[in-house]
């Protein structure tokens, strides 16, 4: 397995939330950024700038050796939920809870061989919908919703004070360069997500 075998997309900021059926909208959590690699037997864990952090977050590594598939690539975000059942920033920072540090998955990149990063993304989260369909604790699936509904989803993140607000054109391919086709909404800020 290469050392890192996929470059993460990138957010760049944006203006507004798209209000539009062909988006997608995810809730922002605050964490770090994962791509979550299982070739057979062996799993890796990489951060946006490429570090191997396979050792540092055992539940996620636990969890995917119980994923039925033997080759997959996610991308997602390692958070630790608070006593409130949001991101913990301090304390994912603070390394004292590493081993209760989860991913939530929001991309598929590549399953049994196939690389799916040609797909739509709307064929993507399917996919992903299936393989995390027998929820395992450590991994889950990055709840999302789509069409016209994002500015309210980002005013309720806004209420609820989350991170922030993605947004990804359905129809758009997976690739690892900042574009135009979604949008990365942060509380009080907007960005730009591109993939």
């Amino acid at each position: 397995m290469p050392k890192r075998p996929y470059e993460p997309c990138i957010p760049t900021r944006g203006t507004k939330v798209p209000a539009h059926h062909d988006w997608i909208h995810e809730v922002k959590h605050d964490g770090f950024r994962l791509i979550v690699a299982r070739d057979a037997d062996r799993v890796r864990l990489f951060t946006r700038n490429g570090h191997d952090w396979t050792d540092r977050h055992p539940l996620i590594v636990e969890t995917s050796h119980r994923i039925r598939a033997k080759h997959f690539v996610l991308d997602g975000e390692a958070v630790l939920l608070g006593v409130d059942g949001t991101s913990d920033f301090d304390g994912l920072m603070s390394r004292q809870s590493d081993d209760e540090v989860q991913l939530y998955a929001f991309d598929i990149l590549a399953l049994d061989g196939d690389d799916l990063r040609k797909l739509p993304l709307h064929l993507r989260k399917t996919n992903l919908q299936r393989l995390l369909a027998r929820r395992a604790d450590g991994i889950h699936l990055a709840p999302f919703e789509q069409g016209e509904i994002g500015p309210d989803l980002f005013k309720a993140a806004c209420d609820m004070m989350l991170e922030g607000l993605v947004s990804k054109r359905r129809d758009s391919h997976y690739r690892a360069e900042r574009r135009r086709t979604g949008s990365k909404a942060k509380i009080p800020s907007i960005q730009r997500w591109h993939g």
